[in-house]
């Protein structure tokens, strides 16, 4: 990520999120309009079909790396869902039409509606329910960065001299409903010979072609999101292939990122080996991996392939993306969303999927600090129901709180009602019952019923098609018994829907007594014995259930503020800082937040200010000691305090805390003070 102001950020949370993108989305504070969203949209996004479905993709397509050029010929089978005499397509704002034949080799009239992305042809006569027909489109364009993107200021395409990638989602080749019309395909892709094309399916006949170039072809036999490739140039060792498990993966790296492959390679065979055992076989269980720019998304999961930017390649496996990207070969790959409104599938099943897999390697904690972690994302966005978000900016920040981090979490509560044998025995039927085919929330749910023997009906309501989360509050009187101790009593909570298991644990000086209680609307009762006195009670201690409290209502505070940094809303970003600080006046992390909003705009003295108070915070995150110091600092070199600056980086030093480099920049500016060149060119903290 950039310095300036949100390099904190990553020091609080690595940069491992799969996508990383420009987001103009912001949130509605109108609760009304939140309430409507709530009641309206949701339905309406399940009730949504397309009137034409596309079955079948034929593609020939010649790219031109040294003009960023695509010249391109797409042929559908398509089939009407109920009677129209027009198809609307999506196909990228940077491409245009040449030609569009009807079956008959007819021409027909298009025209560009909406916003440009979407393309109407009309037809010279209606298609009656399920009759199927076929068009071509000749097309083409150029394709070099985010200008024109389907999602705004994300480069999901690119044709290039160096390396070239075209993703699904940029819709390089007509879409019709985007991420739930799963189709078949066979792919040509026409490239000069020095390079190669890298995608998911089997291995196609090339047709012939000019000299100097070549053909690759591959062939989708079960319906999928086909259409995603990678194209690199020809070298010597590539690709590497690694295995584990019985399972390949062959790697293409850039000769600077070569010394890595392997390792990711090695990594990702024993994902697909660790997630076949908790989910079933996969489609195929080899897989590629191919390093993009760093335009781009930091990841992207295609059938067969997974495409990584050159920034989540280090000599450490970034494993939370790697999870994600491999777990998607199921949750998007095997199965996929049957509307827009069940798209948390996708999005959410893979973000536990990562969960899962650093639980395997890190034991319990991993897991609660990723869930935590969920927990605060997945509240900083919670205006609208997770159902109701699917036509929300994709990769938005409120996109990935409401399709990511939520629908996460609940995965992680489903886990605790159902227990988990049944959790990972309806997993395994859902990509058994629905291979290669869309799912919804309501099927997806009768699978979780039929295995645990439990209703569901409630809690999916509660999770997906509501907003909120409980606050819990305890009521209690401890009675001396012969024996021990009786704890009777009452947990409170503000959601008047909410029924599910909630523990509650007897913290005593020996071991703790925990028991599931079922909390039922607001208030619930409970009685629990103990043979050692109390010391303390808490209430989900494990965070089995998505809630507030305190030291959660900071966090979210304090990501609302990161948020609107990232959007340049300064006034904004103060305001949910201080809703921090009123609800915990000793967070470090907040005020170093509000140091860094008034560093930024040059305001030294409340910076100063700010960062004295995160070092007479509670220091948590530690970073925010060392940090502190060394931004004081930077400020008082920039005043022209030097012996006063020497004496921060001094300090920054003794902490010993050299996260995200901190301490090689004390050193540095101990030997040439600091110098603030422009606001956009600042790095650091």
């Amino acid at each position: 990520m950039p310095g300036r102001l949100l390099l904190g950020l990553l020091l609080l949370c690595p940069p491992m999120f799969v996508v990383h993108g420009h987001s103009q989305y912001r949130e509605d504070p109108d609760t009304q309009s939140g309430a409507m969203l709530a009641e309206d949209y949701s339905d309406d996004l399940v009730a949504q079909q397309e009137p034409v479905e596309v079955q079948h993709y034929l593609i020939d397509a010649e790219l031109k790396p040294a003009t960023h050029e695509i010249v391109a010929k797409a042929q559908m089978r398509i089939i009407a869902r109920q009677s129209s005499n027009r198809v609307i397509f999506e196909l990228n704002g940077n491409l245009f039409p040449k030609r569009i034949l009807d079956d008959q080799g007819k021409d027909l009239s298009s025209r560009r509606v909406g916003d440009g992305l979407k393309l109407e042809v009309t037809l010279p006569r209606a298609l009656n329910k399920d009759q199927t027909t076929t068009l071509t489109i000749e097309y083409e364009g150029a394709l070099l960065d985010a200008e024109n993107s389907p999602v705004d200021g994300v480069q999901l395409a690119y044709i290039g001299e160096d390396t070239s990638y075209l993703f699904y989602p940029a819709r390089w080749f007509p879409v019709m409903g985007y991420t739930t019309n799963r189709y078949t395909a066979d792919l040509r892709v026409t490239v000069p010979v020095e390079y190669q094309v890298i995608s998911g399916g089997r291995p196609g006949t090339p047709g012939a072609v000019a000299q100097g170039s070549q053909q690759f072809a591959f062939v989708f036999d079960k319906p999928t999101f086909a259409g995603s490739i990678g194209v690199v140039r020809q070298q010597p060792n590539q690709p590497q292939t690694a295995s584990a498990s019985g399972i390949r993966a062959k790697v293409y790296f850039s000769p600077e990122k070569q010394a890595y492959a392997l390792n990711y390679g090695e990594t990702a065979a024993k994902m697909v080996s660790y997630f076949s055992a908790k989910f079933g076989p996969p489609p195929v269980a080899d897989i590629s991996i191919v390093e993009i720019g760093d335009a781009s998304l930091g990841g992207y999961a295609a059938p067969e392939v997974i495409f990584l930017s050159t920034r989540a390649i280090g000599t450490e496996v970034n494993i939370r993306l790697l999870a994600q990207e491999v777990s998607q070969q199921w949750w998007r790959g095997l199965v996929s969303p049957a509307t827009r409104a069940d798209l948390w599938l996708d999005h959410g099943l893979a973000t536990y999927s990562e969960a899962l897999y650093l639980e395997s390697l890190g034991g319990k904690q991993a897991l609660e600090d990723r869930i935590h972690e969920m927990s605060i994302e997945a509240l900083t966005h919670d205006t609208i129901p997770v159902r109701a978000a699917g036509r929300l900016q994709e990769y938005s920040p409120a996109y990935k709180s409401l399709l990511y981090d939520k629908p996460g979490y609940v995965m992680h509560m489903l886990r605790w009602v159902v227990g988990d044998e049944n959790f990972f025995a309806g997993l395994q039927k859902l990509t058994q019952a629905y291979a290669f085919e869309s799912v919804s929330t309501d099927a997806f749910k009768n699978v979780m019923e039929e295995v645990s023997g439990q209703k569901l009906e409630g809690f999916f309501m509660q999770w997906l098609s509501s907003t909120g989360a409980s606050d819990f509050t305890l009521d209690y009187t401890i009675y001396r018994l012969k024996t021990g101790y009786r704890i009777a009593g009452t947990v409170s909570q503000d959601q008047d829907l909410f029924s599910m298991p909630v523990e509650i644990t007897i913290q005593t000086a020996n071991d703790p007594v925990t028991q599931r209680v079922q909390v039922t609307g607001k208030s619930s009762e409970f009685s629990i014995t103990s043979a050692v006195r109390p010391v303390n009670i808490v209430v989900d201690p494990n965070n089995r259930v998505l809630k507030y409290n305190n030291e959660i209502r900071v966090r979210v505070a304090i990501a609302r503020g990161e948020q609107a940094v990232q959007q340049r809303e300064y006034p904004q970003a103060l305001e949910e800082y201080q809703k921090a600080l009123d609800v915990n006046k000793l967070s470090s992390l907040a005020q170093y937040r509000v140091g860094e909003v008034f560093y930024q705009l040059r305001n030294y003295q409340s910076a100063a200010n700010a960062f004295r108070a995160a070092l007479n915070g509670d220091l948590a995150p530690e970073w925010t000691e060392v940090w502190s110091h060394l931004n004081l600092g930077k400020i008082f070199d920039i005043t022209g305090q030097r012996d006063r600056a020497v004496n921060e980086y001094q300090q920054a030093i003794r902490t010993k805390d050299n996260t995200q480099g901190a301490l090689d920049l004390a050193n540095q500016y101990l030997k040439t003070p600091y110098e603030r060149v422009s606001a956009t060119a600042e790095g650091g903290a």
